[in-house]
């Protein structure tokens, strides 16, 4: 890739538009970075290995996992229910799109911009409807501070995956660097409701509801 059905509800075309050049984001602003996002769950299979899934169980297994996951209130536990539904997320069904996901957070971990976008190309040519191919070529695009394409991707990931949490605080940041608080604030509690875990999201809310009210942070 070149570097979360709440669309219906949540336009996103007005954002993209506004978006397509850098922002001059003052230089108070850090420049993005993956910290920003969170950590990106590894693909927790070896080159070479298989991986097998039945679309009907998993569907119904992430059904079950995200109902336990938004009424949960131990931490330990949301963050376990999490990485269950993010190792769902990235299973393809296709060892080749598999093993060049890998590939692709190797790259984005080693900072190898170029290469990542071109492996995550690939994989969304090959397999358009994996929601985390898209969501990883919007993660590339948002360190490459190129929000529009970012932007483009996330409502990609967002039409196959409307629970996707990740892309939902990617868009919710992405919102917040272009000065659209409101906006952001909304999305943060979108991704809040799905998974109350998010201590970033929390954090966000806090700081976007004190500007709001016109207390001091």
């Amino acid at each position: 890739m070149r570097s979360f059905v709440f669309i219906a509800l949540f336009s996103l075309s007005p954002v993209v538009a506004l978006a397509q050049p850098v922002p001059d984001l003052g230089p108070e602003v850090e420049a993005p970075s993956l910290e920003d996002l969170g950590s990106l769950p590894e693909v927790e299979f070896d080159e070479g290995g298989k991986t097998v899934a039945d679309g009907n169980t998993e569907i119904t297994k992430l059904d079950t996992l995200f109902a336990q996951l938004a009424s949960s209130e131990e931490p330990s536990v949301a963050e376990a229910l999490a990485n269950e539904i993010q190792k769902i997320w990235l299973r393809s069904g296709s060892d080749t799109v598999d093993v060049l996901m890998s590939r692709a957070g190797k790259a984005l971990q080693a900072d190898e911009h170029g290469l990542a976008l071109d492996l995550l190309d690939t994989i969304v040519t090959l397999k358009p409807n994996y929601a985390e191919g898209w969501n990883r070529r919007a993660t590339v695009y948002y360190m490459q501070q190129d929000f529009g394409r970012s932007l483009a991707d996330i409502e990609r990931t967002l039409a196959i995956e409307p629970r996707h949490w990740g892309a939902l605080s990617g868009l919710a940041i992405i919102q917040r660097r272009l000065g659209q608080e409101a906006r952001a604030l909304e999305t943060f509690k979108r991704s809040l409701a799905i998974h109350p875990g998010l201590e970033n999201a929390k954090s966000a809310i806090e700081d976007l509801e004190a500007n709001a009210s016109g207390e001091p942070i």
